[in-house]
């Protein structure tokens, strides 16, 4: 056949019931797996909520696939590949039975997220599965073996979090609703913050995964060691470290408050309640002495509904 009577590809469009029930999908995995987000979401017009949860669930399949400890960190790459490979087809128009798939890319299209920043997700979590053997940002421990510090430098963790958590703040505000750039560097700024956050409460947890993502030369500034994380750690001894992680999370929340009012009115309360609980869950990690050995740190269901509760008449007033 000549090039000039190839068949064209139709791009494949879902039924209405198809993406109700897509949606749907990604709804009740965002609502069973994301203890902060979802609360936020709530604030959302409905449009936007779904939206969200479709970045949400597509995140949920990224993490899941990188921390499947019953596979080899190759069969873990191998998967990522094929599942973002499966995304890529998916936004050329094939069709997929996918439903966090078939949700994405609908949410892609209604609220214009750069297919870059997508495959920018993907490739935060891939970073999770090299082979630190043969990745100059990490470094193995030889003495506590499975053990690995991911990233040198503070500047080295940034860019892990940049792609895991300001991406993600970038694919938020195109869903929110924004004109102005400078909101961009700010929600790649709010971004931080929360993965900063995230990073110190679940110290112990990803140690236990063999993961440690305090930087390497700020456990060395305070005399630490990544195998103590792994032995019967004296909490205060991690204090100052930990303390200085959350100063530079505080200072990334600022940008978060100057983010509001870039965005659409109608996702400001969302915004509001997202920062604030992430911020109260830091400032209660502080009250405990930066302790987050002895048991994971949380807001209670009470904590979250009483903030989403002023997010709520905020909405309305």
């Amino acid at each position: 056949m000549s090039a000039g009577a190839q068949q064209v590809l139709i791009p494949w469009t879902p039924a209405p019931a198809q993406l109700q029930m897509a949606y749907s999908v990604c709804r009740g995995i965002t609502r069973t797996n994301a203890k902060n987000f979802y609360y936020a979401f709530l604030a959302l017009p409905r449009r936007k909520r779904e939206a969200l949860c479709a970045v949400y669930a597509f995140m949920r399949r990224c993490d899941d696939i990188a921390d499947d400890a019953s596979l080899a960190l190759e069969e873990r790459r191998f998967k990522l590949d094929t599942w973002l490979a499966a995304l890529h087809r998916a936004q050329q128009g094939e069709p997929t039975d996918d439903p966090i798939l078939l949700a994405l890319t609908d949410a892609q299209r209604r609220y214009s997220i750069r297919a870059g920043l997508l495959d920018e997700l993907a490739m935060g979590t891939a970073m999770d599965v090299m082979d630190p053997t043969g990745q100059d940002q990490q470094a193995a421990n030889p003495a506590v073996p499975g053990l690995t510090v991911q990233y040198r430098t503070f500047d080295d963790l940034k860019v892990y979090c940049y792609r895991v958590a300001s991406v993600v703040g970038l694919v938020c505000i195109h869903i929110f609703g924004y004109r102005d750039p400078a909101a961009e560097p700010l929600a790649e700024k709010c971004g931080l913050a929360f993965q900063l956050t995230n990073i110190i409460r679940d110290v112990k947890e990803d140690a236990a995964m063999g993961r440690v993502y305090l930087p390497e030369e700020d456990l060395a500034k305070f005399g630490l060691s990544a195998a103590e994380l792994l032995t019967t750690l004296d909490p205060v001894r991690f204090r100052p470290l930990l303390a200085l992680e959350a100063d530079r999370a505080r200072e990334c929340y600022e940008a978060g408050e100057q983010l509001i009012p870039y965005i659409a009115e109608d996702s400001q309360p969302a915004l509001w309640v997202l920062i604030n609980i992430y911020r109260k869950l830091l400032e209660k990690i502080a009250a405990r002495q930066y302790d987050v050995f002895t048991a994971k740190v949380s807001l209670t269901v009470t904590e979250k509904l009483r903030v989403l509760g002023k997010g709520f008449l905020q909405r309305i007033t």
